[in-house]
């Protein structure tokens, strides 16, 4: 009943025109064709005058054409004696905007169930929110412990509250039961745990996580229940990043949607045209409304947004977030692309090969010095030279203050006066003029630590290329990239091999932001695609025309600054993405060509007098629901659903 309550209350105008007809359904079973008539036409003519108004708006906007087509059918119809004829174009209109909802709701169907999975309650360990701040530093240190066994909790379980996830502050501590969502970003305090990932980084098994380790939010805890401590609030952790994601790109129109209007002038005059001609050559005035009743092509209105819609929600079935249909709309067009190296082409997860000291400092020192500052850095390699240091049982030493140079480095001042500088050489040699590039083997890349004003050493470590990127590229050259370039801000000596393996002839090595969009913006043919992930990538995913995040690490800036971000960690996306704006464009404009087809057809057949005014009116609904189901297909084969959700 309240589903009901909300249709009426949303689309008036439907319950009205249908209860008229009912009404004159009425009369005209009591013998009163004529009161019927009276009725059913007096109602079109005020829905058309309603109409007429936001008509006139939009023309003195610079838009409109198709209600013109819709108005005048219903006057014509009336005064030609055909008013339930005009009554149909009433409910083709009225139910219109219920059929784009319809429409509309099943082909976002996937961006929505994003937005329903967002953890709405967290369950915070009570009475410990205060010391658990405290000691925000000490993943190991468990608020649980000692916290009592009372409460809501089960008796070995401690005191919990039930709270808003948004009330939820940096170092509570919280209980995530079994299934349980992880409600913000956090670091595990039990000893283990087992996670479902799959939502956020597309990986399908299970992750086991130790002591200490980062959980990002909307995680699936395992069988047990676990205690993990806030490091974020829900409005900067890595769900709710994906949320204003999908709510931005739910909210958005393309820019091709548009592409209706191109047609709608043309069709509006040929309408016109073949109705004024019809009656001029038969003398009857029932021709003119005869053609026009099937000239009101509700597909050029709804089926090219729900052709967009659909494409974005397959997109996000794929892990895949586009920003808006104009996008899609420039990836079935796009020619050229740009590739970041570390983290983008490769898995950004380098293993440590060797350490080479300077004169006066020793391996150990070296490594300890350099993870102490990467802590503070958001570079892709510096998780891999902090995670080595730990491995190696090495403890960091203390540091005061840092601050990161994008693409050059890291500096660290530590708590014995010392300065620690890690990053490129070019950027070193200032501060630690004697520093010296060591000899790489392919495929390495060497991190430099400065001490001071002496060089310390450096950390060469491999990164490996991602096992789909050969793949990958190779079906972007299949779908017609014409040119793929590789601007890094790496040596060349580490860059240079690596785009050679992948077929990539043109590097650009050693580039600063500033380098990347000046080097992008020249790269020719447009339209082209920038993809990158890290902090450094910002400003050129900006500016080109289209930027890809590989957002699967939580990279604010990317992700925000990129019209596509991929949530799952894998280059397969790429192909994916372009492959999937290429079907939508194609999907759309054969909707659109579809309705105009058909709509012509039809009016020619009516201006020779084969199609009474009433019957076109429903063959009319018959081809606005071909061409809307015809739409619908960009949200992707039935087989193709089928599999990603793995039935």
């Amino acid at each position: 009943m309240k589903r009901v309550r909300t249709v009426v209350s949303s689309y008036p105008l439907v319950l009205a025109s249908l209860l008229v007809g009912a009404a004159g359904l009425v009369l005209l079973a009591a013998s009163a064709p004529v009161l019927a008539s009276w009725l059913v036409g007096l109602y079109a003519l005020g829905v058309a005058a309603w109409e007429a108004i936001g008509m006139i708006r939009e023309l003195l906007r610079g838009r409109g054409g198709l209600d013109v087509l819709a108005v005048t059918a219903i006057v014509a119809a009336v005064l030609v004696g055909e008013p339930w004829a005009a009554l149909v174009v009433v409910l083709m209109l009225t139910g219109g905007a219920a059929l784009e909802d319809y429409a509309e709701h099943r082909s976002k169907r996937e961006l929505t169930a994003l937005l329903h999975r967002a953890p709405q309650l967290a369950t915070r360990l009570a009475g410990t929110a205060v010391a658990g701040r405290s000691a925000a530093g000490d993943p190991r240190a468990d608020p649980a412990a000692g916290a009592g066994t009372e409460g809501t909790g089960s008796p070995a379980e401690p005191m919990t509250e039930d709270v808003p996830v948004e009330a939820v502050r940096v170092g509570d501590p919280l209980l995530v039961r079994p299934g349980a969502l992880v409600p913000v970003d956090a670091v595990l305090v039990s000893e283990r745990a087992v996670f479902d990932e799959s939502s956020l980084t597309g990986e399908s098994l299970p992750v086991e996580r130790a002591v200490g380790e980062r959980v990002p939010s909307g995680a699936v805890n395992g069988a047990s229940a676990v205690t993990v401590r806030a490091t974020a609030v829900a409005a900067d952790s890595e769900f709710q990043q994906i949320v204003r994601l999908v709510e931005q790109a739910a909210g958005s129109r393309a820019r091709v949607v548009r592409l209706a209007d191109r047609y709608a002038l043309p069709f509006t005059v040929l309408a016109l045209a073949i109705a004024g001609i019809a009656w001029a050559v038969s003398g009857e005035a029932v021709r003119f409304a005869e053609v026009l009743v099937v000239a009101t092509p509700c597909p050029l209105l709804i089926a090219a947004p729900v052709a967009f819609l659909g494409g974005m929600s397959r997109a996000a079935r794929f892990g895949l977030i586009v920003k808006g249909g104009g996008t899609l709309e420039q990836l079935s067009r796009v020619r050229s692309a740009a590739f970041d190296k570390t983290g983008t082409l490769t898995s950004g997860r380098p293993s440590l090969e060797r350490i080479l000291p300077a004169s006066g400092f020793a391996e150990a020192e070296v490594l300890r010095l350099a993870a102490s500052a990467e802590v503070y850095s958001s570079h892709a390699l510096a998780g891999s030279v902090v995670a080595a240091a730990r491995e190696l049982g090495y403890r960091l030493q203390e540091v005061t203050q840092a601050a990161e140079q994008a693409t050059n480095g890291v500096t660290a001042t530590l708590a014995d006066g010392r300065t620690v500088r890690v990053g490129k050489p070019s950027w070193l040699r200032g501060f630690a003029p004697g520093l010296d590039p060591v000899a790489l083997r392919p495929g390495e890349l060497a991190i430099y630590v400065a001490v001071d004003e002496s060089p310390a050493g450096a950390i060469v470590m491999r990164d490996r290329v991602r096992e789909e990127a050969v793949s990958s590229l190779d079906e972007l050259r299949r779908l017609g990239i014409e040119r793929t370039v590789m601007v890094t801000g790496d040596v060349a000596a580490t860059a240079e091999p690596i785009a050679a393996g992948l077929g990539i002839a043109e590097v650009h090595a050693e580039c600063r932001p500033a380098d990347k969009v000046r080097i992008v913006s020249g790269i020719q043919p447009r339209p082209l695609i920038m993809v990158g992930d890290g902090l450094n990538d910002a400003p050129v995913l900006a500016a080109a025309d289209i930027g890809f995040a590989m957002g699967a690490r939580g990279a604010t800036a990317a992700s925000e600054s990129a019209d596509i971000v991929n949530r799952f960690d894998s280059l397969a996306g790429l192909p994916r993405a372009v492959r999937i704006g290429r079907d939508t464009v194609r999907i759309a404009l054969q909707s659109i060509w579809l309705g105009i087809l058909i709509s012509v057809v039809l009016m020619l057949i009516a201006a020779f007098g084969f199609l009474p005014a009433l019957l076109g009116a429903w063959l009319q609904e018959l081809v606005d629901l071909i061409a809307i189901l015809g739409a619908l297909r960009a949200v992707g084969p039935r087989s193709e659903r089928r599999q990603r959700e793995g039935r």
